[in-house]
């Protein structure tokens, strides 16, 4: 079966020309002409004529996609209807034959409207039989209707499979793309989620070793074992991310967070209540925990930060909160818009300022496509008069909306 679509997808539509060797059904009737066998043949000759003429004008232009659904296909078989049915009436014997050609240029020309398709077909094969019963005989009746009706469904089912292959294709190439773009767009938010955070937890370790040097060498060693660490985790953090199969636990990026707050000397309060919570959910507010704190260490100068996490029956709440300097102070360098999705929690200044609205699809930005696609949200704004505050919501049970077109994309 799967051979066969195969074989199918590589085949090539039958072309204009394809058509035209049909036209030598006619050609007894063209020799008859010739010989004087048939009267007043230069009638027959004009209107064998007209009939070749409108039937390769009907082919013609209902094959090329940019004249096909304009008048003219349409004003070319009218023409030739009449001409078929003024032969065939008026000659009968071999004339007949042009019903097949008619019907066959109507299911060319027709493909695609099946309502009008049918009815047509089925007019044409129910007055070939007729005019054929009443100038030859029963025989001849059902020869050209049967050969009516069976030259134009054929046809018309022929062209409309290759289209819809076409079409198939087309769409499945589309969706390999737009997988593939997805993809890519997961693969930038993790790496820029990952290297913010660990090259932030990083700096703000480093700098403990360089004060506590000098005081208390156990606690450097201990800071820079912290680095070595660090190091080490982002290290399988980014192949992970690479390979696609990175799901991160809320619970460690709680852990973290209060490591890296503490090493940055701002105090942390983190508390967590409610039920347990999908991976995929866990993921996302792990993310949100990393940048959200990423952003407080950098930017915010506060001394205090609050991390809770509230589980309900329907949806989770995710809280970080500062007493930093908020937006546009001093400390955060920054005038960012508290805007969801577009401002940094700890000074609005996602990712230092204007890269995050430079970088579509990264840091809080990022974050809130995340969380929308899911049928979360994510807002971000100032804490009252001081500090600020970041939000996210989730529904409890939920699944990765982009997993079936990243695994298409993959295997593509």
């Amino acid at each position: 079966m799967f051979a066969t679509a195969a074989h199918i997808e590589r085949l090539k539509p039958p072309g204009r020309r394809a058509f035209l060797p049909w036209l030598f059904m006619l050609s007894g009737d063209v020799q008859a002409l010739f010989k004087g066998k048939t009267p007043l043949p230069w009638l027959g000759g004009a209107g064998a004529a007209a009939f070749v003429a409108l039937y390769v004008t009907a082919v013609y232009t209902s094959l090329d996609e940019r004249r096909r659904h304009t008048r003219t296909p349409i004003l070319a078989l009218a023409g030739l209807a009449v001409v078929t049915y003024a032969l065939g009436v008026g000659y009968a014997g071999d004339w007949l034959l042009c019903f097949p050609l008619l019907s066959l240029a109507s299911g060319i020309v027709l493909r695609g409207g099946r309502r009008l398709l049918g009815p047509v077909i089925l007019v044409l094969s129910g007055s070939a039989g007729i005019i054929a019963g009443i100038r030859g005989g029963a025989s001849d009746s059902l020869t050209v209707s049967y050969g009516t009706i069976l030259s134009g469904l054929v046809t018309a089912a022929i062209l409309s499979l290759f289209e819809t292959v076409a079409q198939l294709r087309a769409t499945r190439q589309e969706l390999a793309r737009t997988a593939v773009e997805k993809e890519r767009l997961r693969f930038s938010r993790d790496l820029h989620d990952l290297l913010g955070h660990t090259m932030s937890v990083v700096v703000v370790k480093a700098e403990a070793v360089r004060r506590l040097a000098p005081k208390d060498l156990e606690a450097a060693l201990g800071q820079a074992a912290d680095i070595e660490a660090v190091g080490r985790q982002a290290l399988t953090e980014i192949r992970e991310a690479v390979s696609g199969y990175r799901e991160g636990s809320l619970a460690t990026e709680l852990d973290r967070a209060h490591s890296a707050l503490d090493a940055a000397g701002i105090e942390a309060a983190v508390r967590r209540s409610g039920p347990p919570l999908a991976p995929q959910t866990e993921a996302l507010l792990g993310w949100v925990v990393r940048e959200g704190v990423t952003n407080v260490v950098r930017h915010s100068g506060a001394a205090r930060c609050e991390i809770e996490v509230r589980g309900g029956m329907d949806r989770v709440r995710l809280e970080i909160t500062d007493d930093g300097g908020g937006v546009g102070s001093p400390a955060t360098g920054t005038s960012a818009t508290s805007t969801a999705g577009g401002g940094a929690a700890g000074g609005g200044a996602a990712d230092g300022g204007a890269a995050d609205g430079a970088i579509g699809g990264t840091g809080l930005k990022g974050l809130a496509e995340r969380l929308s696609a899911a049928g979360g949200s994510l807002e971000s704004g100032p804490g009252g008069r001081r500090g600020f505050r970041l939000v996210a919501e989730l529904p409890v049970d939920m699944e990765d909306p982009m997993e079936p077109e990243v695994k298409e994309a993959r295997t593509a």
